[in-house]
């Protein structure tokens, strides 16, 4: 870490000049944004877009997720004065990436928020972008899908998490973070042949024929579980969206509905890792609940899975226009 740099290096969000480039800004102070890059609404020859989603009224036990963009945000600071460990590719210095701010939404208008989130991100979308979003409970994944598919159509979801989210629900007015992926699934938006659900340890009678590769699995066999994905996957357009509680409570407390017995975070990152070569699209890092954490791990906790999913697109991006 290279300390002597600090000294110039502060308010990065919105002094500094370059989109791309390491950071040296002091961890404990400055203006917060994701890895310290660019707050701007300026989406022109940007690669990835970060944008932060408070929206936690879709919750069935704990809430605090309106909280989590700002937390993941806060606990990346430790990270960009450095290339990321374990990658052969440094998105903080050969792509463009920016910090698009958070959805601007109505919170007593609930109804209304579905579109206006689907709306933001077909903004970035338009743009050529990719967008990686901060949640956030886990329906923000519903509008977000319906965005994707809108242009790369029914598309691959995979879905780390400690539930399957496809409990049955077929009233479209209700917006519930357990039942969002049911109605993908029934709107046609999720390819579900080469979809799959990792970590999953929780009952659900019917998975809507999702393939699931449950905890005790990875478990057993990390490395397995990925050339697992891998096949099912294969090369089609492929939506991550991280449920920060696929990992055990010990390792992230923070949430709405922890479950334990669910991966370890070194599981996770090794597994995030060596998914190199599948066709990332775009991503979400959800469910982190500041108000129930333990020394922001599980903050920290996201915004690692967050910088693995930056890498990962930015690795396939890379490698696909070779």
């Amino acid at each position: 870490m290279a300390l002597k740099d600090s000294d110039n290096d502060v308010d990065g969000a919105f002094t500094r000049s370059d989109p791309r480039g390491l950071s040296f800004e002091n961890a404990f102070g400055g203006a917060l944004s994701f890895m310290r890059r660019n707050y701007t609404k300026d989406l022109a020859d940007v690669d990835l877009a970060f944008t932060g989603v408070p929206f936690d009224q879709a919750v069935t036990n704990r809430p605090g997720t309106r909280f989590g963009p700002r937390a993941i945000r806060e606990a990346s600071t430790l990270q960009p004065c450095d290339p990321p460990y374990g990658w052969d590719i440094n998105p903080l210095e050969e792509n463009n990436l920016i910090d698009y701010g958070d959805l601007a939404f109505d919170y007593a208008k609930v109804s209304e928020f579905p579109a206006v989130l689907q709306r933001h991100i077909a903004t970035i979308l338009e743009s050529g972008a990719g967008s990686l979003v901060f949640g956030g409970d886990h329906f923000i994944t519903y509008p977000i899908l319906k965005a994707y598919a809108d242009k790369f159509g029914p598309i691959s979801l995979l879905q780390f998490d400690a539930h399957t989210d496809t409990w049955a629900d077929d009233d479209e007015e209700r917006i519930d973070h357990g039942t969002m992926f049911y109605k993908a699934v029934k709107a046609g938006i999720i390819d579900v042949e080469h979809s799959v659900q990792v970590g999953i340890r929780t009952l659900n009678p019917d998975t809507l024929g999702v393939p699931i590769i449950d905890a005790p699995e990875v478990h057993e066999d990390p490395k397995a579980a990925v050339a697992k994905i891998k096949e099912i996957i294969g090369d089609r357009p492929t939506y991550l969206t991280f449920d920060i509680d696929c990992l055990d409570p010990a390792f992230a407390p923070g949430t709405g509905t922890p479950v334990s017995g669910g991966l370890s975070s070194a599981q996770a990152l090794m597994m995030l890792r060596a998914l190199k070569g599948i066709n990332m699209v775009g991503g979400d890092v959800v469910e982190v609940s500041p108000p129930f954490d333990v020394g922001n791990c599980t903050g920290i906790a996201g915004a690692h899975v967050a910088m693995e999913l930056c890498c990962l697109y930015c690795w396939n991006k890379r490698e696909r226009n070779a």
